[in-house]
C-alpha cells in the first residue's frame, strides 16, 4: 500500500456508509472531474460479493470499467478488495469527534504517476464529501 487519500465527512457514519455503497449513491459523485460520469454500478455488499461500475469521459471519447471482489467488510469500519490487476485496496471508516474519517490505502499502478494517481482518487473522494455534505 503505497498511497494514502483521506478526507472527513460530517455526516453519521450510517449516511457514510450508505452513499459510498450504494449503486445509486455512487452514479452520483463517483468522478474525478466534471467532465467524466459514471454510468452504471452494481455493489454486492459481502466478502465474495462483487462491485463493478462504469466510468466514461462526459464527451464519449474514452471510458472503463472497474469490476472487484470483496475480501473483507466490516460494516461501518472497513472495506477491503484487490483491482483487477491485483493491487490491493483498503478504505476504513473511523468516527472522530462526531464526523467519519474515510482513509483509504491502495497499491500505485506503474503506468501513470503516482502524483495522478493520489490526485485522481483523492478528486472522487472529495466529490464524494461533497456530495454527503450537500
Amino acid at each position: 500500500m503505497n498511497i494514502t487519500i483521506e478526507t472527513t465527512v460530517h455526516a453519521t457514519v450510517d449516511k457514510v456508509w450508505r452513499a459510498y455503497t450504494s449503486p445509486e449513491d455512487i452514479i452520483q459523485w463517483n468522478a474525478a472531474s466534471d467532465d467524466w460520469h459514471t454510468t452504471s454500478s452494481s455493489v454486492e455488499l459481502r466478502v465474495g460479493g462483487t462491485f463493478s461500475s462504469r466510468m466514461e469521459a462526459k464527451d464519449g471519447s474514452f471510458g472503463f470499467d472497474l469490476k472487484c471482489t470483496y475480501t473483507k467488510i466490516i460494516p461501518n469500519q472497513e472495506i477491503a478488495y484487490p483491482l483487477e490487476d491485483g493491487r490491493a485496496v483498503v478504505t476504513y471508516f473511523e468516527e472522530i469527534d462526531g464526523a467519519i474519517q474515510i482513509t483509504t490505502h491502495f497499491e500505485a499502478e506503474k503506468i501513470n504517476s503516482r502524483a495522478l494517481q493520489q490526485n485522481g482518487w483523492q478528486s472522487i473522494l472529495n466529490n464524494f464529501k461533497g456530495y454527503v455534505t450537500s
